[in-house]
């Protein structure tokens, strides 16, 4: 591996009713499963490893597998990481919360020791309970007799009592100066006004690590808290976007991902459709293209050139974005070279992808 990088070999392999070589060619392809009595009538849409595949190719690796019908089948995937360069952080013992009650509600015991485990580690002494209601009590309790919680985990479904109405029960005993954070597995969109009005300091996904707790209540010992969620996708409305990528799949992601913004789009599958769409439409119609590097029948790099060649006016300004699993200084060089504006990385990490929007079309 270059420098800087380092090569990982995942390798997951089982001993169940395999697949015949014949199908092995096709795994990845959309919407195709190896038909068998074995597999009729459970559901399902064979939309899995395609999309497995492809994610694994956003991410510049590769998947390959082994079979044999009634022997197992193993799958062995190959990427490369960039190797950490900064100072490691280390989780230390909060001052301010050391020796400190914390509750950590959810109905799955693992998750209970797991957390309680992490809270330790920074120094508070952790209870647990599997039950919303009993939350409810054990934080009323506790506030009555003057040794009171000063955090709180509370999972978001738990069987008895959801958490958001547990923490509303919550508040209502202990006042508002208790960090109380939402555990979930889920998009939390939907309920983030009402988890507001309920109470909730901050979400945290699932599962959680000992750094995201550490850094949620380490900015959270003053007292003064803030509400924490994912942040809502900018408005684009009334700007379009050329996003240009040869894989179906692929392309359909990024047109779900980036239409989120607002903005209106449209597609190309290859560099040579992207610089007649660009070359047939009215000057300033495209506010920016997102371009795949790797395509066939014209690359990211030539259409990028053919573009800015076109004998228009905003040939020269409309910003392009490439967008690559290969993100090596040289691979980038090459990119701003051709007269691309900047370079994301696959798979798209969308608070860049906005970050690249408002820059550019501002």
């Amino acid at each position: 591996a270059p420098a800087g990088y380092a090569n990982f070999e995942f390798i997951v392999k089982d001993n169940g009713i395999g697949m015949n070589p014949e199908f092995i060619p096709h795994i990845f392809e959309p919407f195709t499963r190896e038909e068998s009595s074995t597999v009729s009538g459970i559901p399902g849409t064979g939309l899995g490893m395609s999309i497995t595949g492809n994610i694994v190719d956003m991410m510049g690796g590769t998947i390959s597998v082994k079979s044999e019908k009634h022997v197992g089948t193993e799958f062995t995937i190959a990427l490369r990481f960039r190797l950490g360069t900064g100072p490691h952080r280390r989780v230390s013992v909060i001052k301010n919360l050391e020796g400190m009650r914390a509750l950590v509600a959810d109905d799955s015991m693992d998750t209970c020791t797991s957390v309680s485990k992490m809270l330790s580690k920074i120094g508070m002494n952790p209870d647990w309970t599997m039950s919303g209601r009993e939350a409810v009590y054990k934080a009323k309790f506790s506030h009555e007799i003057g040794s009171p919680y000063k955090a709180f985990i509370i999972d978001w479904l738990m069987p008895d009592m959801n958490g958001v109405e547990v923490v509303r029960q919550i508040r209502s005993e202990i006042g508002d100066d208790t960090p109380i954070i939402i555990l979930t597995a889920y998009d939390w969109s939907d309920i983030e006004d009402e988890a507001r009005e309920a109470g909730v300091t901050a979400f945290c996904s699932k599962p959680i690590f000992l750094s995201d707790l550490y850094e949620i209540l380490s900015g959270h010992t003053d007292a003064s808290y803030s509400f924490r969620s994912c942040p809502e996708p900018a408005e684009f409305d009334g700007k379009r976007i050329l996003i240009v990528e040869d894989n179906d799949l692929n392309r359909e992601i990024a047109s779900e991902l980036i239409g989120q913004t607002g903005a209106s789009i449209e597609t190309a599958s290859n560099g040579q459709i992207a610089v007649d769409k660009v070359a047939a439409s009215e000057e300033g119609y495209y506010s920016l293209i997102f371009m795949d590097i790797q395509m066939p029948v014209m690359d990211g790099l030539k259409a990028t050139g053919a573009i800015r060649a076109l004998p228009r006016k905003d040939a020269a300004t409309l910003p392009i974005i490439a967008m690559s699993a290969n993100a090596f200084a040289e691979n980038v060089e090459k990119s701003l070279a051709a007269g691309m504006n900047d370079h994301l990385a696959k798979p798209l990490d969308m608070a860049k992808v906005i970050a690249a929007i408002s820059k550019y079309t501002s």
